[in-house]
């Protein structure tokens, strides 16, 4: 099937599985799901600006879907996502201008894919050292499956919690007594420039950040940030659909399948506890950029 806004031709079965198994992993991990779902469309044959766009626009009905599953489980945190969402959409126009202004040098597929490659990358050892530490921990196995959100780094949020710059939020549902305001800002203002610049809901950024950095529970970072991304992927389809990023058809026929994937990622949830979810998470940014780099010239 020839899409004609983006002039590619692809089998529409494979966009409905790809929309399938990365609804899958948003419900079940919390983000968008880009770091497979934008490497599989550069797979597929999709130019670079159309990848981004695209990504975002077909990542807004499967957020929705999967962040009310969330809410129904009790794991959203509704105060942070509030707060995020102030700086989150500043970060996403930012993003996506300078994304116009690599497209206009003529090298954005060598240099987007180099950035979205070593993004992935950090990522993944980040993440593979931060649960091999906890789990090595001298601590019970029985502490480690009971205690959902244990961490080596829990320090390190501990320390950004107390940083004294006001205004300080408290944030129950998240279990943080305070934090600072501006601590929130940054994270969500970051996260927003690589979900502009690289497509996505920037859930590869937003939900390792949230637990390592803000403190937050892993389950809540999960639902919180499904709720982040439906703002994020809004506000984003909307800015690349102006500069003929989106092709809305390739879109619509991932969200059928993704659809489906997000609930049962979100009821998956329940069977895992933080640590064993994070390990769960660790493969899947590297899978992406070893397809990112099979397909790049």
């Amino acid at each position: 099937m020839t899409f004609p806004i983006s002039g590619v031709h692809l089998n529409p079965a494979i966009l409905i599985l790809v929309g399938f198994v990365v609804g899958i992993f948003g419900g079940f991990f919390g983000v968008g799901g880009s770091f497979i779902a934008g490497p599989a469309l550069f797979e597929l044959g999709l130019p670079m600006n159309f990848v981004v766009g695209t990504d975002l626009a077909h990542l807004v009905g499967k957020s929705l879907v999967a962040a009310r599953r969330h809410a129904g489980l009790g794991n959203i945190d509704l105060r942070l996502a509030g707060l995020m969402m102030i700086s989150t959409i500043p970060g996403v126009e930012l993003g996506a201008r300078w994304l116009e202004q690599l497209k206009k040098t003529g090298h954005l597929t060598h240099v987007l894919g180099l950035i979205f490659v070593t993004v992935l990358i950090f990522i993944t050892i980040f993440m593979a050292v931060e649960v091999w530490l906890t789990l090595r921990a001298k601590r019970p196995r029985s502490s480690v499956r009971k205690n959902r959100d244990l961490s080596a780094f829990s320090g390190l949020a501990k320390k950004i919690q107390r940083l004294p710059f006001p205004p300080y939020v408290h944030l129950p549902k998240s279990n943080i007594e305070r934090i600072s305001f501006w601590s929130i800002v940054a994270v969500s203002f970051i996260s927003g420039i690589f979900s502009g610049f690289l497509g996505g809901g920037a859930g590869y950024i937003r939900m390792p950040s949230m637990i390592y950095l803000l403190g937050v529970p892993t389950h809540v970072a999960v639902g919180t940030d499904l709720f982040e991304v439906i703002v994020s992927a809004s506000y984003g389809t909307f800015t690349h659909a102006l500069k003929g990023n989106v092709d809305i058809m390739i879109a619509l026929v991932m969200h059928t399948g993704a659809a489906i994937g997000a609930q049962i990622g979100a009821q998956l949830t329940q069977y895992l506890n933080g640590v064993w979810i994070r390990m769960a998470f660790i493969p899947l940014p590297l899978i992406g950029a070893i397809m990112l780099l099979h397909r790049m010239p």
